[in-house]
């Protein structure tokens, strides 16, 4: 019975924070862009400073794009890992 509470209150506190995370903004940039996404990597925004980055110079935008977004992508991943191990830790201990 106790077991049982324990893993529904883990359920009902992993469940919260995975809706945290969806509906944080992860911020990525590289030089001249910024992207925004959400925890589940959607991208929210995307700023390009023009006064800072020659628009002639497409493949070079192309790569800042990317690597902002590579950002952003790390810092979901690591937030994610960051606050939803601890329940892959507690789920080991119920077994």
């Amino acid at each position: 019975q106790s077991l049982m509470r324990e893993a529904q209150k883990m359920q009902k506190d992993l469940q919260k924070t995975q809706n945290e995370l969806v509906s944080t903004n992860y911020e990525g940039s590289s030089s001249c862009v910024k992207i925004i996404l959400n925890g589940n990597k959607d991208v929210i925004s995307v700023k390009i400073n023009s006064n800072e980055f020659d628009m002639d110079d497409i493949e070079l935008l192309e790569d800042m794009i990317m690597t902002a977004f590579k950002d952003a992508s790390k810092k979901v991943d690591s937030d994610k890992e960051k606050k939803l191990g601890k329940y892959g830790q507690g789920l080991a201990g119920l077994m």
